[in-house]
């Protein structure tokens, strides 16, 4: 049974990724997309995975392109034709589990690492 999602126009993606703090998605060549960049290959397979599983959970799949270091996450829905509140809601999803921290001064310490990263040039 093909989707009913109601697709979104083109014009209207930039607004609603800016409405939704989605700043380092962006719309390319008809599909949301965003590049993490890791700390190396084991934390790129846990993003990877980590990823997987909220697909799976959702039942709404992206597609990723991987590499040591990287990670590409490209979000469509397929059945719509376009892009869907579906794939702005995967994309909060997975923005906040790739970039999670736990709170400064609380129970859990926080790796020393540099883990998972926006796609940007770290300050």
């Amino acid at each position: 049974m093909p989707d009913q999602s109601t697709t979104y126009d083109l014009a209207a993606i930039p607004e609603r990724l800016a409405a939704l703090g989605l700043d380092d998605w962006s719309l390319d060549d008809g599909w949301l997309r965003r590049k993490f960049n890791t700390d190396g290959w084991p934390t790129t397979l846990m993003l990877v995975n980590a990823i997987g599983f909220l697909c799976e959970a959702a039942w709404h799949h992206a597609d990723l392109s991987v590499t040591w270091g990287k990670v590409w996450v490209k979000l469509k829905t397929h059945s719509a034709g376009g892009i869907t509140d579906k794939d702005f809601s995967l994309a909060r999803k997975i923005e906040d589990l790739a970039l999670w921290r736990p709170e400064t001064g609380g129970p859990l310490e926080g790796t020393p690492n540099k883990f998972v990263s926006s796609g940007k040039k770290e300050k």
